[in-house]
């Protein structure tokens, strides 16, 4: 059985590999049983264990175990999140292949993310705002790289200290970045809007986005989660990763229940985007809206491309 440590499984996952093979494991279909999430007991009231597996028949097998610990940078100076990624053959259930789970998490999510934009965002879409400075949201403006010609970069984070160390580290890998304070105005000047937070409060309101943004909203995965406003899902083009957003997250579960939005209402899952049963944004000054709460389809897709090298 091979082992891929944080270095090894980064290194074999570049964005425009990672996007492909979510696409195509996307067209090409994926068994993906729910989610498991467990409420962990512990000081951390949020503390939760995830376990995500996915299968494709007589090819691999996967399952994905997460902790999230949302304390965890104010109470151990740790991430609040934490994987280890179990590969299989699924022909006979033999385990090849342990990896980082914290970079298939961050790099698929960022992957997917990026991949949603291909068919979400203007063709001509060039700034980009993420709100967040964690793992995921590093990864962002690496992934939307690969798919738009993305040239201004800001970075808000609720603590500011944190947005300045990502825009360092974005400016020494060669983008134009900068830490902004003021989200509003951010909002305001951004093509793209990506937020990759842990949020339980809106942060992105709907009155601040202009017409032909793409909203990308993929942080929050529970329901007491939210990092935009109710009517965020009003009026605009609503997209999920997969139909367990609408189960799930916060983002989506408060508009519905307030009168603001009903399922009925999602254009398209990211499956229906890469199959071309919808073609994506139709117009320039569409306000596009993506949830997502990540799907181990994805997973499988990044560990297999780390198994295969």
């Amino acid at each position: 059985m091979k082992i891929f440590d944080y270095q090894a499984t980064g290194e074999r996952l570049p964005y425009p590999a990672l996007i492909e093979s979510i696409r195509q494991i996307f067209i090409a279909g994926c068994v993906v049983p729910r989610r498991h999430i467990h409420a962990v007991d512990g000081d951390d009231a949020a503390a939760t264990l995830l376990i995500m597996p996915a299968w494709q028949k007589n090819k691999f097998m996967g399952i994905k175990h997460v902790t999230i610990y949302p304390d965890n940078g104010k109470r151990h100076g740790l991430p609040g999140l934490h994987s280890t990624y179990t590969l299989f053959d699924a022909q006979n259930g033999v385990p090849v292949a342990v990896m980082d789970g914290n970079q298939i998490t961050c790099r698929r999510t960022a992957a997917a993310s990026a991949l949603a934009a291909k068919y979400l965002a203007r063709e001509d879409a060039r700034n980009l705002l993420i709100v967040g400075a964690g793992n995921v949201a590093r990864e962002i403006a690496p992934a939307y790289a690969a798919v738009r010609n993305i040239g201004k970069v800001r970075i808000w984070n609720i603590d500011a200290d944190k947005a300045h160390r990502l825009a360092g580290d974005l400016k020494q890998q060669g983008f134009d970045a900068e830490a902004v304070t003021d989200l509003e105005a951010a909002v305001r000047d951004s093509d793209i809007v990506s937020c990759a937070t842990l949020s339980t409060a809106p942060l992105v309101l709907r009155e601040w986005v202009q017409k032909g943004t793409h909203i990308d909203l993929i942080g929050s995965f529970k329901p007491d989660m939210r990092e935009s406003d109710d009517a965020m899902f009003a009026g605009t083009s609503v997209f999920v990763d997969t139909d367990e957003a609408l189960d799930k997250a916060g983002d989506l579960l408060s508009p519905m229940a307030a009168g603001e939005f009903a399922r009925e209402q999602v254009l398209s899952d990211l499956e229906g985007l890469c199959q071309g049963r919808h073609p994506g944004r139709t117009a320039a000054d569409e306000i596009t809206v993506y949830k997502a709460v990540g799907a181990a389809s994805e997973d499988l897709a990044a560990a297999v491309l780390v198994y295969q090298g």
